[in-house]
């Protein structure tokens, strides 16, 4: 009896002194995570392992969404119901030239689509999942007041279709990604972009407008391996992206993708971090920002900024007038990521005032323009 009474009592000791986990058997469990390994967060394992055969997926020619396609400038004064469409589209894509990855995308790209609402509006946002993804997929917009951020009624599974409505109550530029299952994972693999709530009055007049995410990728294999590359699970939760990118792939905002403007011109830039683990380090080389909103707080705007910090989940907006020609390059000035792809072109074209610049431009820089004039 004593025995017992002693068992007994370890028992109880046990299970009132060992802390509780949450693990993948919770709620939002994919069939594609570990089974048998404790998850210390509320969602799927971080320790994601599926077998892909690329020809079962749509095969995307270019992943990336063009910096300048962006919806216009709201030119109303009143509030109104707004119905956005998304899909939930898992596609093939190349990280760089013959580098290709499953990518989850909103729309095939990535980002997703940059959605433009007014402050005051309702949202009737409609999520479709396509039948052939292997994930239920969902939205969490960090624009919305309430649970998930819409993701508490948008998880939705393949081949079936949900609705959030929300009242886009509160100004500012914002992350939409997706957050089903292992959030961090579904974001890594290409779900996210930004949504802009326009204040009521407007934004002021510029004359050009370009939308930059920066993401990462976290592949199985080496930086440049050629050849269909997996997801690396382990990378991801040790924070070693093999990739770290703008709008989607390596050289998206280079060539055909750079940004385009003329001497004189006033630029804004909606840049987003989906992250999923580094902050960013926003900085245009050659260039110093007029304004900053930083961290898209409209109402506190910073003047005369060189780089602007972007957290993982967070966006920024900057505003500056480019006045003399040549390429200037985007960069997260954590510049070892250059090299990893974090990089892109604005392409200003129009007079040299020799007053503001002037010198001998080197050879190299001299190869640089003809070669970017030649894409």
């Amino acid at each position: 009896m004593q025995i017992k009474k002693t068992v007994l009592a370890i028992l109880v000791t046990a299970l009132v002194t060992s802390p509780v986990y949450a693990s993948e058997k919770k709620s939002h469990h994919s069939k594609h995570s570990s089974k048998n390994m404790t998850n210390f967060g509320p969602g799927d394992h971080y320790a994601h392992s599926m077998k892909v055969n690329p020809a079962k997926f749509i095969k995307v020619d270019d992943i990336s969404r063009a910096a300048g396609n962006i919806p216009a400038p709201l030119k109303r004064n009143q509030s109104k119901t707004v119905e956005i469409n998304l899909r939930a589209v898992e596609v093939i894509g190349e990280i760089a030239d013959r580098i290709t990855y499953h990518y989850w995308t909103f729309n095939k790209t990535v980002p997703g689509p940059f959605l433009r609402v007014r402050e005051g509006d309702t949202v009737e946002l409609n999520l479709h999942n396509e039948k052939n993804s292997t994930h239920a997929h969902g939205i969490d917009l960090h624009a919305v007041t309430g649970p998930g951020g819409g993701m508490a009624v948008t998880k939705v599974e393949p081949g079936n279709s949900k609705t959030l409505s929300f009242k886009a109550k509160t100004a500012g530029l914002y992350v939409y990604h997706c957050a089903a299952g292992n959030a961090a994972t579904h974001i890594a693999n290409g779900m996210y972009g930004l949504i802009l709530v326009e204040p009521k009055k407007g934004l002021s007049k510029v004359d050009h407008e370009f939308y930059v995410m920066q993401g990462e990728l976290y592949t199985k294999v080496r930086l440049g391996k050629k050849g269909f590359q997996k997801f690396d699970s382990y990378k991801m939760i040790n924070e070693r992206p093999e990739y770290i990118v703008f709008n989607g792939r390596t050289g998206a905002l280079v060539g055909d993708g750079q940004l385009q403007a003329k001497v004189g011109d006033k630029i804004r830039l909606f840049v987003g971090n989906a992250g999923v683990a580094k902050i960013s380090s926003f900085h245009v080389i050659g260039e110093i920002f007029d304004t900053v909103y930083p961290e898209a707080a409209l109402n506190n705007p910073h003047k005369n900024v060189q780089t602007t910090l972007i957290p993982a989940g967070g966006a920024s907006m900057m505003e500056f007038k480019v006045d003399y020609p040549g390429n200037y390059v985007l960069v997260d000035h954590a510049l070892t990521r250059i090299d990893r792809g974090a990089w892109g072109i604005l392409n200003v074209t129009g007079e040299e005032n020799h007053k503001l610049y002037s010198g001998h431009f080197d050879d190299d820089t001299e190869s640089e323009k003809d070669a970017h004039k030649q894409h």
